[in-house]
């Protein structure tokens, strides 16, 4: 029961979460609070990192025999997997707006709109997959020691990665249109493959396209 309880947990964990992500949601705010949409993002980081714990609670408060841990040189791969994969976090931060990821530039600049600003720009990682982030969110996940509590969070995670990843691309495409369709003809999803990347210069030419 309790495994059942914290899949259902990450699935209205992640069902809230891409609502107040969403173009509808936020507009919906614009229109009924305006005052609050400087705050909106921020709140809603704020909201996605506090309802995590009662979720870390249930996983480790779930008691269960190892399905399988990781031992000797697998060991290291997996840890220097995960390490890569946290390294690559802190490179591909140097890329984005954090001061807008975290909503502290609307906050400076009071706005009062839904926020449609997400620029399209391809990093080095986004040459090789979509969403780098997500990508290396799934190494560290799976490379961690699995007792059930973690498999069903590794299964819920993975599939809101999933979910979320499509969601996201419709907004891009919305603001993108044709510059990122063909970016995302060229590059996979998730999971880096050796045929499909691009080149610094064909990354150059989709982002000149879509500012254009």
């Amino acid at each position: 029961m309790k495994l059942l309880g914290l899949a259902l947990a990450w699935a209205a964990y992640g069902a809230v979460h891409s609502v107040l992500a969403s173009f509808a949601a936020k507009d919906w705010t614009a229109r009924r609070w305006p005052g609050f949409m400087p705050w909106y993002r921020l709140a809603y980081n704020g909201f996605a990192a506090v309802a995590t714990l009662p979720i870390l609670w249930l996983i480790y408060t779930t008691e269960g025999e190892w399905l399988w841990r990781w031992t000797g040189p697998w060991a290291w791969i997996a840890n220097g997997l995960a390490l890569t994969a946290l390294a690559g976090f802190m490179v591909s931060a140097r890329h984005y707006d954090m001061d807008e990821f975290l909503g502290l530039r609307q906050l400076r600049e009071s706005a009062a709109t839904a926020d449609r600003r997400e620029g399209f720009a391809i990093s080095p990682f986004h040459r090789y997959v979509r969403h780098p982030w997500y990508a290396f969110g799934l190494v560290l996940v799976w490379t961690r020691d699995m007792n059930g509590a973690w498999l069903v969070s590794a299964v819920a995670i993975t599939v809101y990665f999933v979910v979320g990843s499509l969601l996201e691309e419709r907004k891009l495409l919305t603001l993108h249109g044709d510059a990122y369709r063909r970016y995302r003809e060229r590059v996979p999803g998730l999971v880096p493959l050796p045929w499909k990347r691009l080149s610094r210069a064909e990354a150059e030419v989709l982002e000149s396209s879509s500012s254009s």
